[in-house]
């Protein structure tokens, strides 16, 4: 991954890959979950410390293949378990797959047909329809290599016999072959046991995550599955190829996202909710009829119905605008709240405040609500009206009904339906020289 971070951390969807893995796993109600890590372990079991599953970590130590991690997984398995095997970078591999290989008996391989089999073992399969070997794509012989059933690795079979197999192809002490899950399968055979296969449901969902284009790749299928069923549940996309949900989205009728919105957290939108082109939402709840114009960022906000926010509008945590207000371009709104009707259109900074309903801001306004210390609250009344560019310093009071005149800076409370200013007289110089660079006419 060319990365600091562990490859079962790299996100999808907005989730470490494992976290996808541990969720279809999860849906098998096994009688235990054992990880193995080596590698960043530390950082691994930090990212699931409050995972709702039962988590048995493994210290693999020194990687030495996928057959020796299973053998240290098995020590702490009971001989009568079956076991099955899937890897922590193939996130979307369907939990009918799982299913069908632990429904198993013996060892059950589960295997993907591919348009392009190049670089993967290629399962032969006997007669009888049995698992004979798996040859490596560089080993195999041409009629191999024209097979197009290859291993994904996944496998299920009864532990003590997964134990005995696995020892018996342990590699020779100092030599430098890693020691392969894959060499069960002949073991088995030569154990004259039968070896079964699955084919995948999906089969590019359980190729891994190898590298940043891949997991590019497994981004957009999941993506794209995703806002298949949202459609299918009525959800309107403009383009479902650009639609990214990073977390949970509910939402009612007649709801419509245009293109590269991007959802995180969880969000809901009521009935009749209309999300611009180029939004981001996270943990936000927007009422019924509210539209969001382009290019507006939502965080941690609750909006009530029929609101019109954006476009380039940013509204932090924290705040909650009233039913019917206005938000337009350029404003930002932090733990601030906009009452019924109320509007704030062009322009404007609207932190630690309450906004009564009907009131009106201006172009430029702001509450000054921090004093390089502590921040201060800023009430603003019902049906106030303030004029652009005009500065309230915190702590301030507006009250009902009171006009500020543009171009004011306020610190002291206005009361109820009064009009207060503070603007300098204006001063006409005439024929005032402009003043000349040095050294120049």
């Amino acid at each position: 991954m060319r990365s600091r971070k562990p490859k079962v951390l790299q996100p999808l969807a907005g989730r470490p890959l494992l976290a996808h893995v541990l969720e279809r796993v999860a849906l098998l109600e096994a009688a235990a979950c054992h990880v193995v890590v080596s590698h960043e372990q530390e950082r691994i079991r930090a990212a699931f410390a409050d995972s709702p599953l039962d988590l048995h970590w493994v210290d693999q130590g020194e990687p030495r293949g996928t057959g020796h991690a299973v053998f240290r997984a098995l020590e702490d398995i009971p001989d009568g378990a079956r076991v099955l095997v899937t890897y922590g970078d193939v996130p979307r591999i369907p939990v009918g797959d799982l299913q069908a290989c632990a429904e198993g008996d013996g060892v059950t391989v589960l295997a993907a047909r591919v348009g392009d089999p190049s670089g993967y073992g290629r399962l032969i399969l006997g007669a009888d329809g049995q698992l004979e070997r798996i040859v490596e794509d560089k080993e195999a012989s041409a009629d191999e290599r024209a097979v197009d059933l290859i291993n994904t690795g996944v496998l299920a079979g009864p532990a003590a016999a997964l134990r005995a197999w696995l020892a018996a192809c342990e590699p020779a002490p100092g030599g430098s072959r890693e020691w392969y899950l894959t060499d069960v399968v002949a073991a088995a055979r030569a154990d004259g046991q039968s070896v079964a296969v699955v084919e995948s449901q999906d089969p590019a969902a359980v190729l891994g995550v190898n590298d940043r284009a891949q997991l590019a790749v497994q981004e957009r299928l999941y993506q794209r599955a995703l806002a298949t069923d949202m459609m299918g549940r009525g959800l309107a996309l403009a383009d479902p190829d650009r639609f990214d949900v990073r977390g949970v989205l509910n939402f009612g009728q007649d709801c419509a996202l245009d293109v590269n919105v991007v959802i995180e957290g969880t969000v809901t939108l009521a009935d009749d909710v209309y999300i611009g082109p180029g939004c981001v939402l996270r943990d936000c709840d927007i009422g019924p009829g509210t539209q969001i114009a382009a290019h507006t960022i939502l965080e941690g906000v609750r909006v009530h119905a029929d609101a019109r926010i954006g476009p380039f509008a940013r509204l932090r945590p924290g705040t909650e605008v009233g039913a019917g207000a206005r938000v337009g371009n350029f404003v930002e709104i932090k733990n601030a709240s906009l009452g019924p009707g109320a509007k704030a259109n062009h322009l404007t900074y609207v932190g630690d405040a309450r906004v009564g309903a009907g009131a009106n801001l201006g172009a430029g306004t702001i509450t000054c609500n921090y004093d390089g210390a502590n921040k201060h609250r800023t009430e603003i009344g019902e049906r106030a009206f303030i004029g652009s560019n005009t500065a309230l310093v915190a702590p301030i009071r507006i009250g009902d009904d009171a006009t500020v005149g543009a171009g004011s800076t306020l610190s002291d409370d206005v009361e109820p339906g009064a009009l207060a200013l503070t603007r300098a007289r204006p001063r006409t110089i005439r024929d005032w020289p402009r003043p000349k660079k040095s050294g120049k006419e």
